[in-house]
């Protein structure tokens, strides 16, 4: 994974912070800032020997279904944007009680409504076909797999997770600084090319 020199991140100007998680639209949604959040946010909830920020693990997944064979490059682009994006909504999360306090449904409406918002602001279409979202979920979770390998030693797997074969890539720490870069630079990079045919993506199933 390169870092894309265009991408790095202007610091002319205040950014917006994902903030209510009852109060987010589209048009309000500052990607840079997401960038930010997502990059200074460890997976497993901290629970790991080697800081590997939600932002890092989004660009391995990005990176890896842009790689699949057996699809269009349109479709491998758009996903690819999907896969950048799908863990985003913990931004808006982060700070507000866990999902026991608010309940689970009340918490699984807010991501739901979170994703819908970031999707249209990346220029996607707001529900993506199940074949689609079942490829995205397993590729995630060849990249947990490899997290497990690389950075826990192996150690904090889940039974379900060791049925996955890991990414060939080996999975390694990112200082935050540098996993928000990399982030916004992709995401820029997908959105360009990817968001514009982001419409065409299937939806005629079940939201993921």
């Amino acid at each position: 994974m390169t870092a894309n020199p265009a991408a790095v991140p202007s610091t002319e100007q205040p950014l917006a912070w994902p903030g209510d998680p009852d109060q987010v639209s589209a048009a309000e949604i500052d990607f840079e800032a997401l960038a930010y959040v997502l990059a200074n946010t460890c997976r497993r909830g901290g629970r790991m020997r080697h800081y590997h920020s939600l932002a890092a693990h989004a660009v391995v997944v990005s990176e890896e279904i842009e790689a699949l064979q057996g699809l269009t490059a349109a479709d491998r682009r758009v996903l690819a944007l999907h896969a950048l994006i799908a863990g985003a909504a913990a931004a808006w999360l982060r700070d507000t009680p866990p999902a026991a306090a608010r309940g689970a449904d009340r918490t699984g409406k807010l991501v739901t409504a979170i994703e819908r918002a970031l999707r249209e602001a990346a220029g996607l279409a707001p529900v993506l076909g199940e074949e689609h979202a079942e490829l995205l979920r397993f590729v995630d979770r060849m990249a947990a797999s490899a997290e497990c390998r690389d950075l826990l030693d192996g150690a904090g797997s889940s039974g379900a997770a060791l049925a996955f074969p890991p990414c060939r890539r080996r999975i390694r720490p990112l200082a935050p600084e540098r996993a928000a870069r990399m982030w916004l630079g992709r995401f820029r990079e997908l959105r360009e090319t990817a968001g514009a045919t982001g419409a065409a993506a299937r939806t005629d199933a079940a939201p993921a």
